[in-house]
C-alpha cells in the first residue's frame, strides 16, 4: 500500500476547527492527537488512551472527516490508534451509526460511505449510539463534558470516569463515595456517572437523594408488609444505584437497616453503587458501624474548593453553557468573574448563582454588564465578613487550633517555620475579616510593626495564587471562622 503525505491537509483541518469550536475545546481534545501517516484509505493518527478514544469519537470525529474532505476534495477516513495498542476496530462489536443530525451516516452528501465506515473502525466503544431521551431523574447539564477538571478534583473525576466505563465490575470502585462541602460538585459527578452509563448501555439506573430514600422507606412501612416487597424490588433490581447526600440518614436506624440489606443485595450481584456525603464517612457518628464499613469497601474521594485559576475556568464554562441556553452571546468580563470569586468564598454553587444573576440581568435589559453594575446588583449576595463583628481573638483561636498551636504561639517571638506560616495566615485573615488597621492588628500579634504586617499579607496573598494547599487552607479557615462567629 502506497504511503502518502496528507499532513498539510491534517494541519489545515485542525487550524480551521480550532477557530470553529473555540480554543478551550480544541485545547482539551485536539492537541492530544498526533498525525502518524496516510495511505489510500485515509489518515492515521494516535490518541493517548482508549478512554480518550471513547469520549472523542462520537463528539468530534465526524467534524475532522468533513473538514478534511472540504480541504482535500477526497473522501478520506480517519483511523485512530491508541498509543502502543494499534488501531482499535469494531469487528467484534455491534454498533449503531451516529444520529442523522450529526451528518455522518452513510449516504450523507458531505461524508462518503468509506468515511462513515472509518468511524465504525475507529472505536470499539458502545458510546456511538442512537441518542436516548434524557433520564427523568438526571439533570442534563450534569455530565462529564460540562465538568471542569482541575488539580484538586482530578482524582475524583478520574474515579468517576472509571466507574462510568465499567460499572460494578471492579471491587476497587464499588462502592464509590464522593464527599465534600456543599456546592463543590458532588451531585454533578454522581449524575455524570449516571448519564454516561444510561447513554452507553441498557443498564437500569436509579438516582435518589438520601431524603428521598428515607421518604420511600417511611411511606412503605406505613402501608404494610406487602409493600416492602415492592420497595425491595425497586432498589435491589437496579444495575446502578446512586444515592445523594447519604449523611441525611445518619440518625435513621430503620432506614440504615434497609440500606444495609440493599447494599448487600446489590454488591453480591456486582451492581454498582455510588454515594455522596458532606464529610468523610468516618465522621458520621450516628451511622451504623456495619454501614460505615461497607462504604469503605470501595474508594472514597474528596472534593475541595478549586484553586483560583480553576474557579475562573469553571465560571467561564458556566457562561458558555448559559449563552447556549439563552441563545445570546452575553459577555461577562474577567473583572466581574474575579469580583465574584473574591467576594464569595463559600462554594462554586453560590458563585454560579451570582453569575446567573448577571447573565439574567444582561438578557433582560439587553445591554452589557459593567463592573459597576455587577458591584451594585450583587452587593446583597456578597457576604461582607466585616459586618459580622469577627474578632481578632476568634481568628487567632481558629488558626491556632487548625495548626495544633495556641494563640500565644501566634503572638510570641518564635520564628520556626511551623509557627511563622500560621502566624502570617492569621494576620492575613485578620485583615480580610476585620476593620482594624494593620497597626492595630500588629499590636494583637505581639506588638509587631506595620512593615511585618504588610509583608505577611503580601506573602500569603501571592503564594495562595500558586500554592493549591495554601489556597484550600485559606478557604477552609474562612468558612470555619464564619461558622465560629455565628456560634
Amino acid at each position: 500500500m502506497v504511503e502518502l503525505n496528507y499532513k498539510d491537509f491534517w494541519d489545515e483541518a485542525l487550524s480551521q476547527l480550532k477557530k470553529e469550536i473555540g480554543e478551550e475545546k480544541y485545547g482539551t481534545w485536539f492537541t492530544k492527537i498526533e498525525y502518524l501517516r496516510a495511505d489510500e484509505k485515509g489518515i492515521y493518527v494516535s490518541v493517548p488512551s482508549k478512554l480518550f478514544l471513547e469520549m472523542f469519537t462520537p463528539k468530534y470525529l465526524h467534524l475532522i472527516i468533513a473538514k478534511i474532505k472540504e480541504i482535500s476534495g477526497n473522501d478520506l477516513g480517519v483511523f485512530m490508534e491508541v498509543k502502543g495498542k494499534g488501531i482499535e476496530t469494531a469487528e467484534n462489536t455491534v454498533q449503531k451509526p451516529l444520529p442523522e443530525e450529526k451528518g455522518v451516516q452513510k449516504g450523507k452528501k458531505n461524508i462518503s460511505p468509506d468515511a462513515a465506515d472509518s468511524i465504525q473502525a475507529a472505536t470499539d466503544t458502545p458510546q456511538v449510539r442512537v441518542k436516548k431521551k434524557s433520564h427523568p431523574a438526571l439533570h442534563e447539564e450534569y455530565n462529564f463534558d460540562t465538568y471542569v477538571v482541575g488539580e484538586v478534583n482530578s482524582y475524583a473525576f478520574n474515579a468517576a470516569l472509571a466507574v462510568a466505563r465499567n460499572p460494578g465490575n471492579s471491587k476497587i470502585y464499588n462502592p464509590l463515595l464522593i464527599y465534600g462541602g456543599t456546592g463543590l460538585g458532588k451531585t454533578h459527578l454522581m449524575q455524570a456517572i449516571g448519564h454516561y452509563i444510561y447513554s452507553n448501555s441498557d443498564l437500569k439506573i436509579l438516582y435518589i437523594t438520601g431524603e428521598g430514600f428515607i421518604r420511600d422507606f417511611v411511606e412503605t412501612v406505613g402501608m404494610g408488609v406487602k409493600n416492602m416487597d415492592a420497595f425491595a424490588k425497586k432498589y435491589r433490581t437496579v444495575d446502578t444505584l446512586l444515592i445523594d447526600d447519604i449523611h441525611t440518614i445518619e440518625k435513621r436506624a430503620g432506614t440504615q437497616d434497609e440500606l444495609f440489606y440493599t447494599f448487600e443485595a446489590l454488591y453480591n450481584k456486582k451492581k454498582q453503587m455510588v454515594f455522596t456525603c458532606d464529610r468523610p464517612i468516618s465522621e458520621l457518628k450516628n451511622m451504623a458501624p456495619r454501614l460505615i464499613s461497607r462504604f469503605q469497601w470501595g474508594i472514597n474521594v474528596q472534593l475541595q474548593l478549586p484553586r483560583y485559576e480553576e474557579l475562573i475556568a469553571i465560571l467561564k464554562k458556566k457562561i458558555e453553557l448559559k449563552r447556549i441556553e439563552l441563545k445570546k452571546n452575553i459577555d461577562i468580563s474577567d473583572e466581574i468573574i474575579e469580583l465574584i470569586i473574591k467576594n464569595i468564598s463559600t462554594n462554586v454553587r453560590d458563585m454560579e448563582g451570582a453569575l446567573n444573576k448577571m447573565m439574567g440581568y444582561a438578557d433582560l435589559v439587553n445591554k452589557p454588564v459593567t463592573l459597576e453594575i455587577a458591584q451594585r446588583e450583587l452587593k446583597d449576595l456578597f457576604a461582607d465578613p466585616k459586618q459580622g463583628n469577627i474578632s481578632i481573638d476568634n481568628i487567632q483561636r481558629v488558626v491556632a487550633d487548625d495548626f495544633n498551636l495556641t494563640p500565644n504561639d501566634l503572638k510570641g517571638k518564635k520564628k520556626t517555620a511551623s509557627i511563622v506560616r500560621p502566624r502570617q495566615i492569621a494576620i492575613y485573615l485578620c485583615r480580610e475579616f476585620t476593620d482594624y488597621s494593620l497597626g492595630e492588628i500588629g499590636q494583637s500579634f505581639g506588638n509587631r510593626d506595620h512593615t511585618t504586617m504588610i509583608h505577611s499579607c503580601k506573602v500569603i496573598e501571592e503564594t495562595s495564587h500558586s500554592d493549591t494547599n495554601l489556597y484550600n487552607t485559606l478557604e477552609r479557615l474562612k468558612r470555619v471562622i464564619k461558622e465560629y462567629n455565628v456560634k
